[in-house]
C-alpha cells in the first residue's frame, strides 16, 4: 500500500512540476532570432510583451494563459485535498474530490494546448509564421497524460489501514 501511495504522490508532483514549467517558460514557439511563450516575445538580447495581447483579437491567448493557470492552481489545490483526505476519509472510501479536481485541471491542460495549437500563428501574427513548437509546448502536452492518468488513479484508489 505504500508503495501505491508513494508512487501517486510522485505522479502528483510529477504533473505540478510539468505544468509550472509549461506555464511559466519562454519556449512555446521558437525560431532562430525569437522565441515565444504565454506572455513574451524575446529576442536575443530582450524580452517585449506580445503585440495585442491584450485586444479581443487575441483572446484565443488569453484563454490558453487562464486555461494553462487554471490547470496548475487545480493540480496544487488537487494534491493538499488528496493530504488532507488523506487524514480525513474514512477506511474504504474512495478519493473522488481529489480525482475530479485532477481531472478538471487535466481537461484545462488539454484545452490550452489544444487551443495553442490550432490558434498560435493567429495570434503570433504574420512575423512568427516561421518557426516551430518549444519544449515548453511539448511538456503541456506531456502533461496532460499524466495528470489525467493521476485523476483516474484517485478515482480507483480506496483509503485503507
Amino acid at each position: 500500500m505504500l508503495i501505491i501511495l508513494a508512487a501517486i504522490i510522485l505522479f502528483h508532483i510529477t504533473s505540478a512540476i510539468l505544468l509550472f514549467i509549461a506555464t511559466i517558460r519562454n519556449e512555446w514557439w521558437i525560431s532562430n532570432n525569437f522565441s515565444l511563450d504565454l506572455w513574451y516575445h524575446c529576442n536575443v538580447s530582450d524580452c517585449y510583451d506580445i503585440p495585442n495581447s491584450a485586444t479581443s483579437d487575441a483572446a484565443y491567448l488569453q484563454t490558453v494563459q487562464a486555461t494553462m493557470i487554471l490547470a496548475t492552481i487545480l493540480c496544487c489545490v488537487g494534491f493538499f485535498v488528496f493530504i488532507l483526505q488523506l487524514f480525513r476519509l474514512k477506511q474504504g472510501e474512495r478519493f473522488v474530490f481529489t480525482a475530479i479536481i485532477q481531472l478538471l485541471s487535466a481537461f484545462c491542460v488539454m484545452t490550452g494546448a489544444s487551443i495553442y495549437t490550432a490558434e498560435h500563428l493567429m495570434f503570433n501574427g504574420e512575423g512568427f509564421k516561421n518557426g516551430e513548437y518549444g519544449y515548453a509546448f511539448v511538456v503541456a502536452w506531456v502533461a496532460f497524460p499524466i495528470t489525467f492518468l493521476s485523476g483516474l488513479m484517485y478515482l480507483v484508489l480506496r483509503k485503507r489501514k
